[in-house]
């Protein structure tokens, strides 16, 4: 895996959307997203929890190493279940939404690169607040500029017009967003049930 060009491709996609999805659009491979830019990110932010919980309760008396290790484990478990099952939710839901709300043709591959790259916004917010717990107030901010990013997508990549593109980009940042928040909700709440 080549960090390097990960890390340049999340430098573009926030600040330039654009010119991102230009790129983008021009891979041949629809699926090289996924290898390349989705499953590394998903790796990142289960490394990010992983890393936190070590760094936010290594003195704590009411854990044991063992009881510290599988909370560590539980709670990157159900990073790489919620972005994993939600990359996939989403990319089905969008496209559904797109035939039936938005009368567009859709091919899921597109759907699929359109919601691996937008969910740039959910990885590295979610990086940042695991490492810094302290920003959380601002990533619940932070987190409505994937509407942006969506927004330049939908008419580089999927050739949406000016007139459904605001709505579509909304729906879809809701989807993106909501997707693997509810995934990770259940598999916790049934984390703890079975525990």
């Amino acid at each position: 895996m080549n960090y390097k060009n990960l890390f340049k491709q999340v430098k573009i996609l926030i600040s330039s959307p654009a010119k991102a999805w230009e790129e983008i659009s021009l891979e041949e491979d629809r699926r090289k997203g996924m290898a390349a830019f989705v499953y590394p990110m998903i790796g990142l932010c289960g490394m990010a929890v992983f890393a936190s919980v070590f760094i936010y309760n290594i003195g704590s008396e009411d854990l044991t190493t063992n009881q510290l290790f599988q909370l560590a484990m539980t709670r990157c478990c159900a990073v790489f279940v919620a972005f994993f099952a939600g990359f996939f939710l989403a990319a089905k839901t969008i496209c559904k939404m797109m035939r039936g709300m938005f009368r567009l043709d859709c091919d899921i591959h597109h759907a699929e690169q359109l919601v691996g790259y937008a969910m740039v916004v959910p990885f590295v917010l979610k990086i940042i607040v695991e490492l810094v717990p302290a920003f959380y107030i601002l990533s619940i901010i932070f987190q409505f500029y994937i509407i942006y990013i969506i927004w330049e997508g939908a008419r580089v990549l999927l050739g949406v017009n000016e007139n459904k593109r605001t709505w579509f980009s909304v729906f879809t940042s809701i989807v993106i967003i909501l997707c693997p928040f509810v995934i990770e909700r259940i598999f916790n709440k049934l984390t703890f049930l079975l525990n």
